[in-house]
């Protein structure tokens, strides 16, 4: 006879825990209690949770547990930053990242294993794509992460940041992700400011519109180009989501007030980093509540892309600035240890194949 699966009680937030203890015959409350029993103090047997019943911490044993994935290697790069790989039960592997910085420390959280776009210049999207991450797996990344540095030892807060900006595009993994910010946010979870988490997308309007009903965190997108025929070649999801439509979507998303969205550009030799795009990107962006973040192109195996010279990625910051666009140049970091922007990759069997034939096409050329 078979047993009936155990339920991972990282796969719930709060509304989903409610609902789990009600099945159990107990009150809402129970749900509060074991949020800071996991998240707060980082207890993981439920026989050490002792403000509930030992009957419950009976039946907790027997229909619960906490799943987190695996530490395969931890790496800490020259500058501080933190890559982990992260192996999950089914044998596929993910990257997270953390960055340490002068005012706050970003943790970088993946939503899938692999990705389902194909943006032409990330080393993730050519690795194809396996499946979405569980909500367990993708929180479980955060409550790893705070282990590993101490955070959950500690009072003070080394995580202060988490941006869904790691493997894959969090919008096709909606609902997990949505559970995975609620628990970020939650206060008897990791309690964090919805202007702390910020959720990366290609441009998924729908999801971008549903993003704003459920979940109002801070909305980041990755642009890259200020025109449809270039945006196309780097990004094909723009055939679907052209940049007219998706820019109205932010303006609806972050509404009336003093609210930004961040668009991401990542700079790339003689494609998009001239001062003809620069101005470009201004008439672009005109009359929406932007912030730009400049990204040095960071080099992957067989990519025909090159970063733009550091005097061409300022004179392209100028031309931004000095039209009124709030606009940063992203440093690079973790570089050394391939945990930069657009270099994560993991470990999975690709089930799009893209990655095969990618291998086929450089073999082709060399030939």
């Amino acid at each position: 006879m078979e047993t009936e699966p155990k339920t991972n009680l990282l796969d719930l937030d709060r509304k989903g825990l409610i609902a789990f203890f009600a099945g159990m015959g107990e009150p809402a409350f129970r749900s509060t209690q074991v949020l800071k029993w996991i998240y707060v103090r980082g207890v993981r047997d439920f026989g050490a949770m002792t403000d509930l019943s030992k009957d419950l911490r009976a039946r907790l044993s027997q229909s619960a547990d906490i799943v987190l994935p695996e530490v395969v290697r931890e790496q800490r790069s020259g500058d501080g930053s933190h890559k982990w790989l992260l192996r999950m039960p089914d044998g596929n592997s993910i990257e997270t990242v953390f960055i340490p910085e002068e005012d706050r420390g970003t943790l970088c959280v993946s939503s899938q294993v692999g990705c389902t776009l194909n943006c032409s210049f990330c080393s993730t999207a050519q690795q194809g794509f396996n499946r979405n991450l569980t909500t367990g797996e993708i929180i479980g990344q955060v409550l790893l992460a705070a282990e590993s540095l101490g955070q959950m030892t500690s009072e003070c807060r080394i995580i202060s940041n988490v941006v869904m900006m790691g493997m894959g595009e969090p919008l096709l993994n909606y609902d997990n992700v949505v559970a995975a910010m609620n628990l970020m946010l939650d206060d008897f979870a990791f309690g964090l400011s919805k202007r702390r988490v910020t959720l990366s997308t290609a441009g998924i309007i729908p999801g971008i519109e549903r993003l704003r009903r459920d979940c109002d965190v801070s909305l980041a997108v990755s642009l890259h180009a200020p025109e449809d025929q270039l945006r196309n070649e780097l990004v094909p999801l723009n055939r679907k989501y052209p940049i007219k439509e998706l820019l109205a979507a932010c303006k609806r998303y972050v509404g009336e007030g003093r609210r930004r969205v961040t668009f991401e550009y990542v700079m790339l030799a003689g494609i998009n980093d001239s001062d003809t795009h620069a101005r470009q990107l201004v008439r672009c962006l005109r009359g929406v509540p932007a912030k730009v973040n400049l990204i040095p192109f960071n080099p992957f195996p067989q990519t025909g892309y090159t970063c733009s010279s550091p005097e061409r990625l300022a004179a392209f910051h100028r031309i931004l600035v000095s039209a009124g666009l709030v606009t940063l140049t992203r440093k690079t970091r973790g570089d050394d240890i391939d945990a930069a922007c657009g270099q994560l990759a993991g470990q999975f069997r690709d089930r799009t194949q893209r990655r095969e034939r990618r291998l086929a096409q450089s073999r082709t050329d060399i030939q």
